[in-house]
């Protein structure tokens, strides 16, 4: 209005930053809106009757109910009232619960000390579509995180929520903090403690505060359910997901080559995270608690001998071993993603770690290096093999064994693919030979073993030249009278 003085309207409302009309509107009726008395219904109220006398019983009897049960209720108490109600009805209640409804659970905001609070979690990741060469990855994420500087460590995890699990992750997010905080914190690790006895929980419990204890920290645990009480890690948690789904679109593939480098991928997030809170981080290392000299134990620890089938069972998962080991008693160091096995003080190996199938059958941990020496003796035991599936090294063979069983009948399919595995044991030509089968397969035809041999077989231009050098055999008769002048001057 002070600018209609000197300009006209349209140039006063351009000035004001308003509409053209908005500016005559102002001018034909100068009162301002708060001063206006407000409009009546233009509609009479469809509640009006039944609110108090129907709906408000039942939010006091139910103080939980949802407002769209009580919706469906009136709606079949009295038809008549028609579907257009509803935005009404759920207006009314909240209105009514602001001013008569039950008292509701308040959040303490807290203030985090530097070197005080650290939290972990896990996370299901299964929702994202990881694959590695092909195959979905059923996985979840360790995540740890301080509560003042808000330094994150993640690790991707293969199997549950188990304690192998935790430990190796919370161990590797310490190390590679360089310090421990004073408090842990974790919610009730419910899927490591699902079905669990009395005594396996106390177990679980004990182990877990001894691993507290050896990095000095005071082990912590929300409340059943009440996931706000983490609330320093449960948030970030959908944060780091967020940002792993938005790496993965940038990225162009879900599939990874192999799981270290997913691993490298989730490392990369991470760093990128830390990197953005780097001052706070390194202001809170000088308040955190020094490492011990050494981690302490991240994994289970159990005693099996290998049986006559050339391996051992473990949780409901068939391994395979070398089988100069039928016999012996291995001591096996269980992580989440491998085993480790010793017999004695000695380390044999390290094999991936399998697992059962969510219908209960057993899993197959498998390798053909094992026993290719005794299928060569018993070809036809290939036919029918436990682990026969999981025997194959790379999907090739497999497809030929299928292909030759109804080119070739059982018995010379199961030669035939024998001569296969021995022939990439024997050469390491495993991944070249796959190559030859899928070509034999596009064909349609049956794979020409002797031609095969002799592909991968050594050639004759790599074979070493030995030149023996034979002695003459008169030098023996010199070394004979030798030894008898010797005798002689001796005697």
């Amino acid at each position: 209005m002070t600018l209609r003085q000197t300009h006209t309207v349209p140039v006063a409302a351009a000035k004001a930053g308003i509409s053209q009309a908005t500016g005559y509107r102002i001018q034909s009726d100068p009162t301002l809106p708060s001063q206006k008395k407000r409009r009546g219904r233009r509609r009479p109220d469809p509640l009006a009757d039944i609110f108090d006398t129907v709906v408000v019983p039942i939010l006091q009897s139910s103080p939980g109910i949802r407002p769209i049960a009580v919706y469906e209720e009136l709606l079949r108490r009295h038809p008549e009232l028609g579907t257009g109600i509803r935005r009404t009805l759920e207006r009314r209640i909240r209105a009514w619960k602001a001013e008569h409804g039950p008292e509701q659970e308040v959040m303490f905001r807290q203030i985090h000390e530097p070197g005080k609070m650290g939290l972990s979690d896990f996370t299901a990741m299964g929702k994202l579509g990881v694959t590695i060469g092909g195959e979905p990855l059923d996985h979840r994420l360790y995540h740890f995180r301080l509560a003042y500087s808000g330094f994150q460590h993640a690790h991707v995890v293969l199997g549950g929520e188990s304690y192998v699990a935790l430990a190796e992750g919370l161990q590797n997010a310490l190390w590679t903090l360089g310090g421990a905080p004073q408090d842990h914190r974790t919610d009730s690790l419910s899927a490591a403690f699902k079905n669990l006895d009395k005594a396996a929980k106390d177990d679980l419990t004990n182990r877990f505060d001894t691993l507290c204890q050896h990095y000095g920290m005071t082990p912590t645990r929300n409340n059943k359910g009440v996931a706000h009480e983490n609330g320093s890690i449960e948030s970030p948690n959908g944060h780091l997901k967020r940002a792993i789904e938005d790496a993965l679109i940038m990225r162009g593939s879900r599939d990874f080559e192999d799981l270290p480098g997913y691993r490298r991928f989730i490392d990369e997030i991470v760093g990128r995270i830390n990197a953005r809170n780097a001052k706070r981080i390194d202001a809170e290392r000088g308040s955190l608690r020094p490492l011990p000299a050494r981690r302490t134990t991240d994994y289970e620890e159990v005693t099996l001998r290998v049986t006559s089938s050339g391996g051992f069972t473990l949780r409901k998962v068939f391994y395979t071993v070398p089988s100069r080991l039928i016999g012996h008693q291995l001591r096996i160091r269980l992580y989440d993603d491998r085993l480790e096995l010793f017999l004695g003080g000695t380390r044999l190996m390290t094999l991936p770690r399998g697992r059962a199938f969510r219908d209960g059958s057993h899993g197959h941990v498998v390798n053909y290096h094992h026993v290719i020496h005794s299928l060569r003796k018993k070809p036809m035991a290939l036919m029918g093999l436990v682990y026969r599936n999981h025997l194959f090294p790379r999907r090739a063979f497999r497809d030929m064994f299928t292909s030759l069983l109804e080119q070739v009948g059982e018995r010379a399919a199961c030669r035939m693919t024998v001569d296969l595995l021995a022939l990439a044991h024997d050469r390491g030509c495993e991944a070249e030979l796959a190559r030859h089968l899928e070509e034999d397969l596009r064909q349609n035809r049956t794979p020409d073993i002797p031609a095969l041999r002799a592909l991968f077989g050594p050639s004759e231009d790599a074979l070493p030249e030995v030149k023996v050098q034979l002695a003459d055999l008169t030098s023996y008769n010199q070394l004979v009278s030798n030894a008898a002048s010797t005798l002689e001057v001796t005697t």
